[in-house]
């Protein structure tokens, strides 16, 4: 939602089942951000609800299915220029859901591109430049914290 030169959403960092990340291959169309490119999940603020309320419902419409709020990780708060509007401002939170099950998904936008995190660099040139600051960012913490440890 823009309010005031202001844009507002959510994005969301999604793990199946095999710690693999569900991500979506944009539709190559050239009335959408970033066509063709490889994003998060996610999108725009409605209203008034929260950023946890966005991502909940964008995850329900993209995906088909839906996750509760408590499945979500807040991983990030962040405010700045936003490159999609010149003079504009972004305000965007990232979340974390694992153990998304991709068998019940049915993809509404785009398509849905799985990735293991140890292939990630394959498709690096193709991902969207915030999904790549996310990932460079935030999944070395998620899957340091995800595997077992040898004690």
């Amino acid at each position: 939602m823009r309010r005031d030169g202001i844009r507002e959403s959510a994005a969301a960092i999604l793990l199946d089942e095999d710690g693999r990340l569900l991500m979506q291959l944009r539709d190559n169309v050239p009335d959408i951000r970033e066509p063709g490119k490889i994003g998060l999940f996610g999108g725009q603020r409605e209203g008034d609800e929260s950023f946890l309320d966005c991502i909940v419902r964008e995850i329900q419409e993209e995906l088909g299915y839906y996750l509760p709020p408590s499945r979500f990780e807040l991983l990030a708060r962040w405010s700045g220029p936003d490159d999609a509007a010149p003079e504009g401002t972004i305000h965007a939170e990232l979340f974390l859901a694992r153990g998304v099950p991709v068998e019940k998904l049915t993809i509404a936008e785009g398509a849905l591109k799985i990735v293991a995190v140890d292939e990630l660099e394959q498709v690096r040139p193709f991902l969207s430049l915030p999904t790549r600051y996310a990932l460079d960012t935030f999944l070395p913490r998620i899957t340091a914290t995800s595997r077992p440890s040898h004690e």
